[in-house]
This record gives structure tokens, sequence and C-alpha cells, in this order.
């Protein structure tokens, strides 16, 4: 299942497997502006749903990027240390933050579909 959930803080995960892949979204990446720095945690490092997983930091500012959901650092995108622009060029693809074990897959239940997103943006602007 490669179907995008999404939050109300514009990050996005999607299954690979038995990992789930993290991100922000494309609308969160043209708030940011250029994206200058990425800061993400180590592998192995517990995140939970909701609170702090990486600092994404941008011409304009720096900020949060929260846990879509609870789980366990699998593997970072190192490519974003070096390149930290991928995030604008292809946000819901190879900008790609962190790929996590789940707690629970029951927690992807409580996010946005695609349909519910888009319309969860027209609503903010």
């Amino acid at each position: 299942m490669s179907t995008f959930r999404f939050t109300r803080d514009h990050e996005w995960v999607r299954l690979d497997g038995d990992l789930a892949i993290v991100g922000i979204t494309d609308y969160a990446q043209s708030q940011l502006g250029d994206v200058v720095y990425v800061e993400l945690p180590e592998i192995g490092h517990r995140v939970e749903k909701g609170k702090e997983a990486a600092v994404v930091e941008s011409v304009k500012a720096a900020s949060e990027v929260y846990a879509p959901v609870s789980g366990k650092v699998a593997e970072i995108n190192e490519m974003l240390a070096a390149d930290p622009a991928t995030i604008n060029a292809d946000p819901m693809g190879d900008g790609w933050f962190i790929k996590l074990r789940l707690d629970d897959p029951k927690e992807l239940d409580s996010l946005m579909n695609e349909e519910d997103y888009k319309r969860f943006i027209e609503e903010q602007s």
C-alpha cells in the first residue's frame, strides 16, 4: 500500500513494506521557501506521534517536523545533509526525511487521506 496520509501540520507518511516513510508536503515546502538545512534524528531514536521528529530550516524560518505516527527511526535520508533543496524539488519523493518502524499501524487511520488533505489546504487559503 503506497497511499499517502497527511497531518494538519503538513507532514505526510506512506507505508513501504513494514516501514513508514515520513516527509513534508508540497504545500509545506512552498510555505517555507528555500530549504537550507535539515536536522534529522539518529537511527534507533524513538519518535512519538505529534512530537518533534526533525527540524527544517529555510531562508524564512526554522520549523519543526512532527511525527505523523509513533515508531523507531530505521533510516534517515542522508542525501538531505548534502542537498537540503531536494525537499523543495521533490517533497513527496526523494525529499523524504525518515523511515520508521511503526509502533501501531492503526495510528495511520487517524490521518487525512489525499482528498481530505486537499480540502484542508483549500480551507487554509
